[in-house]
This record gives C-alpha cells, sequence and structure tokens, in this order.
C-alpha cells in the first residue's frame, strides 16, 4: 500500500478510479469477496467530482436482474440517497464538489435504522426499508446506474471524477470507527468488499490507477 496526496493526505488508499468523461459506456465492475445477500451493511467511498448544477450522479450501484437493489446518489438538489430496491432515503448534507469527500452509509433490517457520515460527521438517523433485505446474484458497477442487468445507461446520470476507498461490510460499524476512517485509517477486515484486494474490470474510458 501507498501514501500520496489527494488535494489533502489520504492513507492507505493505493488506487483510484477515474471517469474523465460523460458517457453512457464506462463503468467499473467490481467482484465482492461474498455475495450481497445482506440485512445490514456499511458501505463507505471516497469521491470527487467537479459536476455542477441540477443534475443526478450515481456513486454506486448493485442491480440484480430484475430490481437496483443498492444504489447510492448525489440528488439534482445536492442531497445524498440510498435506495434499496424501490424508495429511497434523503439526506441533507453540505456541498460536495471538487475535494474528496469520505461518504458511509448504515443500514440494519431489523430496526430500519439508516444513517449516512460525510467526512466522519453523522446525519440525523432515519427508518428505512425495515424487514428488507438485498438480495444476492447481482452486479456491483461504479460510473453508471444500470436499468437493467449491466446495461441501459444514460449519459447524463453517469460519475465524472474519480473514486477510491470503497469498502463494504456485511454489518453496521460504529461510529467511532467511520470516524477514523474518514482521518485515513486503514481496515483490513471489509469482509464484503476490501479496496486493498478487490478486483476491478474497467470498461470503456475508465481507468484503474495505482498511487505511488
Amino acid at each position: 500500500k501507498h501514501t500520496f496526496f489527494f488535494f489533502f493526505i489520504l492513507t492507505h488508499i493505493g488506487r483510484s478510479l477515474v471517469f474523465p468523461e460523460e458517457t453512457a459506456n464506462s463503468f467499473v465492475e467490481l467482484f465482492p469477496a461474498k455475495e450481497l445477500s445482506l440485512n445490514a451493511f456499511t458501505l463507505c467511498l471516497r469521491f470527487a467530482t467537479e459536476l455542477k448544477g441540477k443534475r443526478e450522479v450515481i456513486l454506486f450501484a448493485y442491480r440484480t436482474r430484475d430490481f437496483d437493489e443498492l444504489n447510492v446518489w448525489r440528488e439534482k438538489d445536492g442531497r445524498l440517497s440510498l435506495y434499496l430496491s424501490g424508495p429511497g432515503a434523503l439526506f441533507e448534507v453540505p456541498e460536495l464538489g471538487p475535494l474528496a469527500n469520505h461518504v458511509c452509509l448504515t443500514w440494519e433490517s431489523l430496526t430500519g435504522r439508516t444513517t449516512m457520515y460525510v467526512n466522519g460527521r453523522s446525519s440525523a438517523s432515519q427508518i428505512f426499508q425495515r424487514g428488507h433485505r438485498v438480495r444476492p446474484g447481482g452486479k456491483i458497477i461504479l460510473g453508471q446506474d444500470p436499468d437493467n442487468f449491466l446495461g441501459d445507461f444514460q449519459a447524463e446520470q453517469s460519475f465524472v471524477g474519480e473514486i477510491f476507498g470503497v469498502n463494504m461490510w456485511d454489518y453496521v460499524l460504529p461510529s467511532v470507527a467511520i470516524q477514523l476512517l474518514s482521518t485515513g485509517e486503514d481496515f483490513s477486515d471489509a469482509n464484503v468488499l476490501d479496496w486493498a484486494t478487490v478486483t476491478l474490470m474497467p470498461t470503456g474510458s475508465a481507468v484503474d490507477i495505482i498511487n505511488y
């Protein structure tokens, strides 16, 4: 692993994905360590984008053949959102722009408690999709929103910028751990997606960069 500068010092990232332009055919598929059969999760990532104006931006997409199982968006009004097979939970956050931001989402089926963290600071929790379960058998992609199984993309929803530090656990991390992650602390126990080891497959103009 390597320490590098990306507007400010971040540690133990090692690689990043650059999406240089708005397209309807560039994306990166991630191959998880285990199936996404989830009744709880913590999902964290870092991103930077210069996209402005009233434009929705997909940050993370997991789709099965029939459903958008788990999507994270920056909405047209600047809010961040989580969608689980239907309705969304939306969170007011500070403006997120060209400097790298650390975003984490936690959700658990038992209570429905859902919390958004931006740069280590948490939102007010919401009760969302209580009793739901994220189903297995899908594809994880960054850069596009698939309206069918790994296809039917729209350029005006694509991500342009840089994404890195994508990690996912099949349980809810405590807030103190998420705060440490936001400062660049490294956790090696991400058991669904571990950014240090995850296999990536870029398509189109998306580029996987090793940082030194």
